[in-house]
């Protein structure tokens, strides 16, 4: 009987452990089909990378066969602006912050090339986070103005990942806006979506006070302090406001790749009126569900996805709440389409205006 018992109970710890890892890879769709990498042959084909600016990313993967990819960069020095009447001298990767996105699929072959703009005043490199080998390409790619480097890699995990300056002094690279988000795809691609934006976090630290105007030289020592004036997406704090609001349907998906360049700060990423159905935990393979706010530190990056239920003004912050409304942390999200009262139903009262 004892021993009739035991055999029921290991079955039954059998079969818990098999729907278990079953489930772990089916809710894990970026972990799909990423095993022997190494070995995925290209099929002899090549295109050069169209790099729109952000927010916006290139066209899903999809089911595509690996092939080689040819990625340009620019390293451009300029002055932009950072706040209303605030300058400020960005460091780019062409020229905007955050760097162009970077899209490809497991088994590609990515062929970067690092241009440094003949009237930058400094060396720069780049690191991606997605690259196996020494800095992440950096040793490959330090150039001095006017020169360019290249150097090619293999795909080799799914992800989303980060990409920055790694000259030094690496810090103050970073804080002048070098850095963006490389996307490696699993086979297949990632579960297909109505909107796709890109933003990502950063921290600014100037010579002069939050909102003072004019053009502001950076400040070592607050960097070093970690006491930054602005905490921004996408390099400015309009950059997601106003007229560049994202625009969203009611009834659409939305996936959102989210980074944080830092140098220093992590993110508390939220959107106010919306629950996150899914998010790739740090960019990598294991999804959460039903997520308030996502912690996203300096140097990482996340993946959120919600479908948009309601019309309305959906606001993203640093959940570190005083950096959104007093250093710049906001943005917009802006839902059109028609109500849904099964959903959210405003009750007017005789204290409202109606």
């Amino acid at each position: 009987m004892k021993s009739f018992k035991r055999k029921i109970i290991l079955s039954l710890l059998l079969i818990a452990g098999v729907s278990s890892c079953s489930k772990n890879t089916q809710d894990s769709d970026l972990a799909l089909n990423t095993i022997n990498a190494e070995e995925i042959k290209t099929d002899g084909t090549f295109e050069v990378m169209e790099l729109p600016a952000p927010p916006y990313v290139q066209s899903a993967v999809g089911n595509r066969a690996a092939k080689k990819v040819v990625v340009n960069l620019e390293v451009i020095e300029e002055v932009g602006e950072l706040a209303n009447g605030v300058e400020y001298n960005f460091w780019t990767f062409n020229g905007t912050v955050p760097g162009t996105f970077i899209r490809a699929r497991v088994g590609d072959e990515i062929e970067l090339h690092l241009k440094n703009r003949d009237d930058s005043n400094f060396p720069h490199n780049i690191d991606l986070h997605a690259v196996n080998g020494p800095g992440g390409g950096a040793e490959a790619t330090f150039v001095a103005p006017g020169k360019e480097a290249v150097f090619t890699f293999k795909a080799l995990h799914a992800g989303l990942y980060v990409y920055h300056c790694a000259a030094a002094p690496v810090g103050m690279h970073i804080a002048n806006g070098m850095y963006g988000l490389i996307l490696i795809e699993p086979e297949g691609g990632l579960p297909p979506v109505d909107k796709e934006f890109y933003i990502m976090q950063g921290d600014f630290y100037t010579k002069g006070a939050y909102g003072e105007k004019g053009l502001q030289e950076f400040d070592i020592n607050k960097a070093i302090a970690e006491q930054p004036d602005y905490v921004v997406f996408n390099g400015n704090t309009g950059a997601l406001m106003g007229d560049n609001e994202l625009q969203v349907k009611v009834g659409e998906t939305v996936r959102l790749f989210v980074g944080n360049g830092g140098p220093n700060l992590t993110s508390s990423f939220h959107v106010i009126g919306e629950i996150f159905d899914k998010v790739y935990t740090e960019g990598g393979t294991t999804i959460m569900e039903n997520v308030q706010t996502t912690s996203i530190p300096a140097g990482g990056a996340a993946i959120v996805e919600f479908k948009a239920d309601v019309p309305g003004d959906y606001v993203l912050v640093d959940h570190a709440i005083f950096r959104a409304f007093h250093k710049g942390a906001l943005g917009k999200i802006k839902v059109s389409g028609e109500e849904n009262p099964n959903i959210f139903y405003e009750h007017k009262t005789k204290d409202q205006k109606l």
